[in-house]
């Protein structure tokens, strides 16, 4: 059951632990946030990314962002189900967005794979190359090993099982 709780479950707190290497825009552009951002801030972020003052940001565990500001979050979407099997979505500052993993578990090997939330939702950068993160596989094998897949597999499976996140969000902006 989904609750208020704005502690990152234990998973995501070991992984966002770890450094995420930018490298100079080589690398990945991720930055965790040390704890979820509030139900207010959530709030606020979601009606100016809509333009829509009649949201609330309850959907949303917003957990990290990308260099221009776009943030990662869990999309609380699937209903009695527990944070840890919710999607990981992207809204980009630009107007970008994707469901990047279909759960948790997804996510560690996502950035395991080397993508952040920017690289899986999209594609600007075509010769990119991910550069898979030892620690963070030996996170996604502690706490995901039986969801081990590559991150082009985690952000095939998440776009497939999401088909219209994209227009479901569009269709809340004014």
């Amino acid at each position: 059951m989904i609750t208020d709780d704005r502690q990152f479950p234990e998973a995501l707190a070991a992984a966002l632990a770890l450094p995420i290497e930018y490298n100079g825009g080589d690398g990945v552009d991720f930055e965790p946030f040390p704890a979820f951002l509030s139900a207010e801030q959530t709030t606020d972020w979601f009606r100016a990314w809509t333009g829509n003052a009649e949201l609330s940001g309850d959907d949303f565990r917003v957990f990290g962002q990308d260099g221009s500001g776009g943030y990662a979050a869990f999309w609380l979407i699937r209903q009695h189900s527990p944070l840890i099997d919710q999607p990981v979505v992207f809204l980009g500052s630009e107007g970008e967005t994707g469901v990047v993993a279909c759960d948790l578990g997804a996510f560690l090997w996502l950035l395991a794979g080397g993508y952040g939330p920017w690289e899986a939702a999209t594609s600007y950068e075509p010769d990119w190359t991910p550069s898979p993160n030892r620690e963070l596989v030996a996170v996604a094998e502690r706490f995901a090993a039986g969801q081990q897949q590559s991150g082009a597999a985690v952000i095939e499976q998440a776009t497939r099982e999401f088909p219209d996140f994209d227009d479901t969000i569009m269709a809340l902006c004014r």
